[in-house]
């Protein structure tokens, strides 16, 4: 992903700009498929849980699905217009004071008790690593942009952080006795560290 190519056996293909690479995991039927190692999920920006359809949503793909209809999709963006917008992203003014709020997040994710969260401590394996300030950053600045701002507000960390961070917070066994998930120890820092 970061290197831009990918290779099969000896043939390295450049990856075109921008490109996605996008992973489901089904959480019913794991046979034949495995879970990442941590490493790799954290070169993923974020995990982003879908859940099942509105019974209104779920009639449509039924009916769509069973009738023979031809799906067509329409490009809402050109390859050039994304690379455009992307660009954009790092004219979003992110004040100072919010650029420590998101260390903040990901420091306490390391290090709990100093943040006054001693209760966390036993649950957390492994904190989140740099890679989460870094997007946390980015991230938040597209949801400013998407929502025609400038700037980022704490709100744009609180709105993406839990995608951006659940699967960067490998929990204890402990934590799982306790059938604490990622994403509960990452509400609770939200809830907890000062917001500026």
């Amino acid at each position: 992903m970061q290197e831009r190519q990918v290779t099969v056996g000896d043939e390295t293909h450049a990856l075109p700009d921008p490109f996605l690479v996008m992973a489901t995991q089904n959480p019913i039927e794991q046979e034949g498929t495995y879970a990442l190692p941590e490493a790799q999920l954290d070169r993923f920006m974020l995990m982003v849980k879908v859940g099942y359809p509105s019974k209104e949503d779920e009639r449509a793909i039924m009916d769509r699905m069973t009738t023979g209809m031809t799906v067509r999709a329409a490009p809402v963006a050109s390859p050039r217009q994304i690379a455009e917008a992307r660009s954009v992203l790092s004219q979003i003014y992110i004040d100072e004071k919010i650029r420590d709020y998101i260390v903040n997040i990901v420091h306490a994710t390391r290090d709990p008790k100093a943040y006054g969260l001693a209760e966390l401590a036993d649950f957390i394996e492994y904190g989140a690593s740099p890679r989460a300030s870094i997007y946390l950053n980015l991230a938040a600045r597209a949801h400013a942009f998407l929502r025609r701002r400038g700037y980022v507000t704490p709100e744009d960390i609180k709105a993406i952080g839990v995608d951006v961070l659940r699967h960067r917070v490998i929990l204890t066994y402990e934590a799982e006795a306790e059938e604490m998930t990622s994403e509960q120890v990452v509400r609770k820092l939200f809830e907890h560290i000062e917001v500026p």
